[in-house]
């Protein structure tokens, strides 16, 4: 029997992506999604799980359900058996954290623990939480590791996710005292693995919906940053890439490693104006953009060293800049208005 694996936010950008590598393990995947950030498809199933089941021939187990659900959650994991999580799901943009600071922190860290809470009393220890480059705030040096200091978060959509991670982290040292008769003189306690760095494609999805024409230009937010050209660097990561980092994650847990913090990127960063000659060499069309005002919350330069995931995981981004515009061009090229045309080529 493969193991059954809970993917929350499953039914996301990147949450669908990882139920794909899931199911190519071997693992057998069961989704749940409240809509938030996923389009809904025919049966009430998110269209991204609908496209993945054409793709591989398969079915995915799927329920509608937000996290702030506390019974429903209850009544989930009454009628499974987890291995682990993988938790993907939250709220997500920058800037809109900082016009509702008090949306995020209700959901956000409600939403966890709940999880944590509920995965305690059904006895499932094995979590994969996917976090943020935001919990390192305006970076003190670059490439960022894992030593880096925490904390110093310029948003609240940051915050957020500092303090999950410390949730997370108190709640291992919790487990590990009361293990501890079982576990004397052994350094493993509650195994955990938090992924830093899973910056999200956002800036990517405006490009190239400018180079379809559903927008007339791109609003690059600020270029009077220290940088190479004055706008904001971002360690862009192909999503694929990505979400065999946190598979390689997954499996990591296996060794009873503790709890662990990985940084999953390219250890490259690309300004915004940079990621505009990129798009715009693979889709072969003019990207108009204009300069707005810096967004609160942002910070000049933002990219991971991922040394340690490649020496302890095994795993390296394999993609460039240059296969993520293909790739994301050709997508978009067949999905002109997004999911909404229903086209069943990818997810």
């Amino acid at each position: 029997m493969a193991q059954k694996v809970l993917v929350t936010g499953g039914g996301g950008y990147i949450g669908s992506h990882c139920v794909v590598e899931l199911i190519e393990a071997g693992f057998c995947p069961v989704v749940i999604d409240n809509f938030s950030n996923a389009v809904q498809g025919e049966r009430d199933v998110p269209e991204s799980l609908q496209r993945i089941e054409k793709i591989l021939h398969t079915s995915i187990e799927f329920y509608e359900l937000d996290l702030l659900d506390r019974p429903g959650l209850e009544k989930l994991f009454k009628q499974h058996s987890f291995s682990a999580v993988m938790h993907f799901a939250g709220l997500k943009a920058v800037g809109e954290s900082v016009e509702q600071p008090l949306r995020y922190y209700q959901v956000n860290l409600t939403a966890t623990m709940n999880l944590l809470e509920v995965m305690q009393t059904h006895g499932v220890r094995n979590l994969v939480f996917s976090s943020s480059a935001t919990v390192y705030g305006d970076p003190q040096r670059l490439p960022i590791d894992e030593q880096h200091p925490v904390g110093g978060c310029t948003n609240p959509y940051g915050k957020t996710k500092f303090f999950i991670e410390e949730m997370i982290i108190d709640q291992c040292k919790a487990e590990k005292v009361l293990y501890l008769p079982q576990v004397l003189y052994s350094t493993s306690h509650t195994p955990c693995i938090v992924i830093d760095f899973t910056l999200c494609a956002v800036v990517l999805s405006s490009l190239t919906q400018v180079a379809i024409g559903r927008r007339k230009h791109l609003n690059v937010f600020g270029n009077d940053y220290d940088t190479i050209d004055g706008t904001g660097v971002r360690d862009y990561i192909h999503v694929v890439d990505l979400a065999k980092g946190h598979i390689a994650a997954l499996k990591k847990l296996k060794d009873n490693c503790g709890c662990k913090v990985y940084n999953l990127g390219t250890g490259t960063g690309y300004s915004v104006l940079q990621m505009v000659k990129a798009m715009e060499k693979a889709s072969g069309k003019e990207i108009m953009y204009l300069i707005a005002p810096r967004r609160g919350g942002d910070v000049a330069s933002c990219y991971a060293d991922p040394l340690l995931a490649e020496k302890e995981l095994g795993w390296k981004a394999d993609f460039d800049l240059e296969r993520m515009c293909e790739d994301l061009w050709r997508w978009q090229s067949k999905n002109p208005t997004g999911f909404t045309n229903n086209s069943p080529s990818s997810i």
